[in-house]
């Protein structure tokens, strides 16, 4: 079984950037430690014992070299105190085996040391009196207790290394959080800049940051103002093409008014209004939603409205709110509606049971359109969502007079709002289930 690492890493730019700056830190400051401290330290250690032990034989011989036990303390104690040591003759106490603090780092160093160089040590106690070393060694007149101070046999500061160690790297990883941050908040902006006009608001931007970062930000203002340019051409084209193509069939709506009411002229009106209706669909598909501003709107007020336009119209349609409370979304209120009604309006086509649900979660907001009809095959639902696509006859979304429009502008719409339009089976009727997903 393979294990994998990507499940506890961070997704985020700046979490990957702070994870490759500290494990580095981490590392040599483990390295640092093992091979200066423990290596550096026990050698000096080592140099610092050798110099005790070569003071302790002396007072050794001399011990030795008496006669009795009270002419060898008399004879040391002068000698001891020379060199800065305490001795004990014979010791009262003496300990059965050595003692060190789980923390001392350079202990194992002094008692190895010791132990190596004097071959009658009974006990090495670095952990009774702080401070001192208490050394018990065997002699001719019995255990002789030798007390030595800890700064003479081991380096004195390895704690206090660590913690500049430390402080310093804490000081260090906060001048480069901040040097990091500072860096990477251009990098957030244009994201932001980014998503906000893939929702279709145009927010304020400025490149900053590194050269790569100014070129990316100047790169997607470009772009920004070609789009904008664009669909300005376009609304307006489309505002000429729709005042020229209303002119003519207005007059023509005109003249058929004017004329005795038969049959033959029912027929005819009938047809303008259907151009009529036709040359509305055209175009709301190619105008889309440039010429709506975003504003607060709740989601919930958009299903009701368009209920209640059912309702009005003489259809059936069951909607529901599952939304906890009142929400407030920055949305295009009249084309988030008009996708909805196209939703809502292809399935009262198609089916006689139609439902309408509005959700939410933590990432978008759901308007799920289901009903009873006969739905459209997997295999066509990418097919069906493409501008004056024809399905079959079973469901042909230009069933009614239509051009396959519907499916196309509530596809569009989602997507100006940063989601998507799903199309699937609906479980509880049977038909299609059109989910329109909006980000909040």
């Amino acid at each position: 079984m393979r294990l994998s690492l990507k499940p506890f890493l961070p997704r985020s730019l700046f979490g990957r950037a702070a994870l490759i700056l500290i494990v580095p830190t981490v590392t040599i400051q483990l390295i640092v430690s093992v091979a200066f401290i423990q290596r550096h330290f026990e050698g000096v250690t080592r140099q610092l014992v050798n110099g005790v032990v070569i003071e302790l034989s002396l007072l050794r011989d001399v011990i030795e070299a008496a006669g009795s036990a009270d002419a060898a303390l008399a004879a040391v104690q002068p000698l001891a105190q020379a060199v800065e040591m305490r001795v004990e003759l014979p010791a009262a106490e003496v300990a059965e085996e050595d003692r060190r603090a789980w923390e001392d780092l350079t202990a194992g160093a002094v008692i190895a040391e010791l132990r190596q160089r004097l071959p009658n040590v009974v006990s090495i106690d670095l952990a009774s009196v702080r401070g001192t070393v208490l050394l018990t060694e065997q002699t001719r007149f019995g255990p002789m207790r030798v007390s030595v101070a800890r700064g003479r046999v081991s380096a004195s500061n390895p704690h206090q290394l660590l913690v500049i160690m430390l402080l310093a790297s804490v000081f260090m990883t906060l001048i480069a959080y901040i040097f990091l941050r500072n860096q990477l908040r251009p990098i957030k902006r244009l994201a932001e800049a980014a998503e906000a006009f893939g929702k279709g608001e145009a927010v304020p931007y400025r490149p900053r940051g590194a050269l790569e970062v100014r070129a990316a930000g100047a790169a997607f203002l470009d772009m920004r103002a070609r789009i904008e340019r664009a669909i300005e051409t376009r609304t307006l084209m489309l505002s000429g093409v729709s005042h020229d193509l209303r002119t003519p069939i207005t007059r023509l709506r005109l003249g058929l008014s004017m004329l005795p009411e038969d049959e033959e002229v029912t027929a005819l009106l009938s047809d303008v209004r259907e151009m009529e209706r036709l040359v509305d669909e055209f175009l709301a598909f190619a105008r889309g939603d440039a010429m709506e501003e975003s504003v607060e709107v709740d989601p919930a007020e958009i299903a009701a409205r368009v209920a209640d336009n059912v309702a009005r119209s003489g259809g059936q349609l069951e909607w529901e709110s599952r939304l906890n409370g009142r929400m407030v979304l920055r949305l295009r209120p009249q084309a988030v509606q008009r996708a909805v009604e196209n939703l809502v309006g292809n399935a009262l086509r198609h089916g006689m049971r139609v439902r309408l649900t509005l959700s939410a979660s933590e990432r978008a907001v759901r308007f799920v359109v289901e009903d009873d009809g006969p739905g459209i095959p997997e295999a066509q639902r990418e097919m069906a969502m493409a501008p004056f696509a024809r399905l079959g006859a079973a469901r042909d979304p230009n069933r009614g007079g239509g051009v396959g429009l519907g499916l196309s502008i509530a596809a569009d719409v989602a997507r100006s709002h940063g989601g998507r339009l799903v199309l699937g089976r609906s479980e509880t009727l049977g038909g299609l289930r059109a989910e329109l997903l909006l980000a909040r």
